[in-house]
């Protein structure tokens, strides 16, 4: 971690313990003023301050201070502010940061099980997904997070990722050579080199400097990501391919969890079941708009026909193997879901 985001962190916590009345994370109930939080929380979110996800994540502070008559105060920072999701992930399971947002992708660096959700080409449709994830296999792997230190909270949709390129891709032979960045995250990475391409783990905030050196001939995102971070002025070629249904985690400190009472805890799991039908909801309308602006300003929408797709899920045969060889059936019955 560099020093600039370890002195945002520090600045942040230091802060929270002054609000908290210098309790050790926030955390141990201490006299305070009158009308002054008892608990006071850091949320760490990557994305820019009108993203769905940074919506979602506020919704929860909010319902979580209401529904606390005020005790529990959640400060939401966005824009990567406490450092990047791997960052953060450290991070919480020490209890410096009580809640967060993560990709699945991040998560699973940590928590291999979790692996077998966000396999390339897994689920054939959005609500495919959602019927995994919202029924008992998804609370299944809500807990999983648990051997990291870490609670899972709820689920946040974040679409469908593509590649989007400087240059077309069409064909499973229009990868192949190109550098294309991807998150940091093996799977990802994995999945590029099958397609024939070469990947580059680039933190997000810095793809668009990549993409005007010359450093990457592509990346893969979903629309609100393409669109907010301004990456189709240098990445003018949106592939439909759906390559990945990556969903997102609110997730809470294991440290911090341990400390609030039951009454507490029930309360934060509703608030954040609740926080995730608002974060669809803004999803999808802003998958929406995001894909108007972005076509607004003259990119060329490139979709893969079935055909095609099927080329590319075919070639991920070894990554099924690497990262599933003992879920193998817990991927079929993803698949057949």
């Amino acid at each position: 971690m560099n020093r600039k985001r370890m002195a945002i962190i520090a600045a942040s916590f230091l802060a929270v313990l002054a609000i908290a009345g210098g309790s050790i994370f926030a955390l141990r109930r201490a006299a305070v003023a009158e009308g002054a939080p008892q608990y006071v929380f850091l949320y760490a979110e990557n994305q820019t301050e009108d993203y769905p996800t940074t919506s979602g994540g506020r919704k929860f502070a909010d319902l979580v201070y209401e529904r606390t008559g005020g005790r529990i105060k959640i400060l939401v920072k966005y824009g990567a502010e406490l450092g990047s999701e791997s960052e953060v992930l450290e991070q919480m399971r020490y209890g410096g940061i009580a809640f967060a947002r993560v990709s699945l992708s991040q998560l699973a660096e940590k928590v291999p099980e979790m692996n077998v959700l966000q396999m390339p080409y897994l689920y054939s449709s959005s609500e495919h997904m959602w019927r995994v994830l919202d029924g008992e296999l998804g609370d299944q792997f809500l807990q999983k997070p648990e051997s990291y230190g870490l609670v899972g909270l709820s689920w946040y949709d974040a679409g469908a990722r593509n590649f989007y390129s400087t240059k077309p891709i069409r064909r499973l032979e229009d990868v192949k050579g190109m550098t294309i960045r991807v998150q940091e995250s093996d799977m990802m990475a994995d999945m590029v080199s099958a397609l024939g391409a070469t990947p580059a783990k680039i933190v997000y905030s810095e793809v668009y400097s990549a993409f005007e050196k010359g450093l990457v001939d592509g990346a893969e995102n979903n629309w609100p990501s393409y669109e907010s971070m301004h990456h189709y002025k240098v990445a003018e070629y949106y592939t439909i391919d759906e390559h990945t249904r990556v969903p997102e985690m609110q997730i809470c400190s294991r440290a911090v969890w341990d400390t609030l009472d039951e009454g507490d805890r029930q309360i934060i799991l509703d608030c954040a079941k609740e926080s995730a039908l608002y974060e669809r909801e803004l999803w999808a309308a802003r998958e929406k708009s995001s894909r108007q602006i972005a076509e607004d300003s003259g990119i060329t929408v490139i979709e893969i026909d079935s055909g095609e797709k099927e080329r590319f899920r075919q070639a991920m045969s070894e990554v099924y193997s690497k990262y599933c060889k003992d879920d193998m059936d817990m991927l079929r019955k993803i698949m057949e879901y």
